[in-house]
């Protein structure tokens, strides 16, 4: 990973300002999770201007000249259209129309999947200089007044420029799934049903017979369970497949979807007690494929972390899947997604669906 970028939402929704419509606390949220604060779009923000604003500056950032990128691939579960894909339109928005892009969906753990792909063409000989991207808007899909998913999701996106190195700094990828489970985290109405509920109340008062809304469903348990009979299984595997001991890991990026869990994980593993750790969920929440490279982002503009360091990564979640690898931290951003970063009392108003949550 040669240079890395992001973008953060105005927008800054605390857990305070949530509970406005959820029936929850502060203390409840953060108890449970970890999460204090969460940035979602507003105004004229979007999942492509996140996406392409990330890109720009990961470009930027690593110090590659533009026109040596040949590969581009977008991972996200919540692009607007599946046709066209996104992929080919960012990359014409930070000027690289023409070269191959595809989007890679498979929710929290969709960034370690498409970083997979592009250290694996590259190694090919199929590529030379990729972007992946990792970007979601969760809070599109997301129903703010359950205590299931409502405090849990943020929006955001993350991205780095991979590139051929003279030393290995991406391992293989570790990764794996369960269908069995895969229900554990779904939407409400698969697509095709939705478009035909939208027919059938198309003549209907919305007052009255609303068509609801396609949201997120989670059985938190659940998922939780999975989490940890499955993830120390994946980061053992994940240091054996890589040659690393856990002496060898510098530092720890986990998805950033519970705190709780992530402190669980680590002391599974048996890795030190200060070694560093990415915590970025506590006010960002959990932005699924954007999570990753959110975390490394914060992590090395803050300091926490530095270029060059060894750092074990593992993104999880919908499928039920996951896919992480060990590797080399990009250096430091000079281009941050910090930069002028403020509350967004003055960003533009939230998505209808979210209103009653700012004044």
């Amino acid at each position: 990973m040669l240079g890395i970028g992001a973008y953060r939402p105005q927008r800054l929704i605390t857990n305070d300002q949530l509970c406005r419509v959820l029936d929850s606390s502060d203390e409840w949220i953060f108890e449970r999770s970890g999460i204090h604060n969460r940035r979602w779009i507003s105004g004229d923000e979007t999942l492509r201007s996140m996406a392409s604003a990330a890109a720009d500056r990961a470009v930027t950032n690593s110090g590659i000249d533009r026109d040596k990128i040949d590969l581009l691939v977008l991972a996200t579960s919540s692009w607007p259209s599946n046709v066209p894909h996104g992929a080919p339109i960012v990359a014409h928005d930070i000027g690289l129309n023409g070269i191959p892009a595809f989007d890679v969906a498979a929710g929290c753990g969709g960034f370690g999947y498409a970083l997979g792909v592009a250290a694996d063409a590259i190694r090919a000989g199929s590529a030379t200089y990729a972007v992946v991207i990792g970007v979601e808007t969760m809070s599109v899909g997301l129903d703010p007044t359950d205590r299931s998913t409502g405090f849990i999701f943020g929006d955001g996106a993350g991205a780095v420029v991979v590139g051929p190195t003279e030393t290995n700094g991406i391992s293989p990828v570790v990764s794996g799934s369960d269908g069995e489970n895969a229900e554990a985290i779904k939407q409400n109405f698969d697509t095709v049903e939705y478009m035909a509920r939208s027919v059938e109340y198309q003549d209907k008062d919305s007052s009255t017979d609303p068509v609801g809304r396609m949201v997120i469903s989670m059985e938190g348990p659940r998922v939780f369970r999975w989490a940890a009979i499955t993830l120390p299984k994946a980061l053992t595997k994940l240091l054996t497949e890589s040659g690393a001991g856990p002496e060898d890991i510098e530092v720890f990026v986990p998805h950033q979807a519970n705190a709780r869990i992530n402190d669980l994980m680590k002391k599974n593993l048996g890795l030190r007690d200060d070694l560093p750790m990415a915590n970025d969920i506590e006010n960002t929440a959990n932005t699924s494929a954007a999570s990753i490279p959110l975390a490394i982002e914060e992590m090395l503009a803050t300091g926490k972390a530095a270029g060059g360091q060894l750092a074990l990564v593992l993104g999880f979640g919908a499928g039920l899947s996951y896919a992480g690898m060990v590797a080399t931290l990009p250096p430091a951003p000079t281009i941050t997604s910090f930069d002028g970063l403020g509350d967004g009392a003055d960003a533009g108003p939230l998505p209808a669906h979210l209103a009653g949550i700012v004044d």
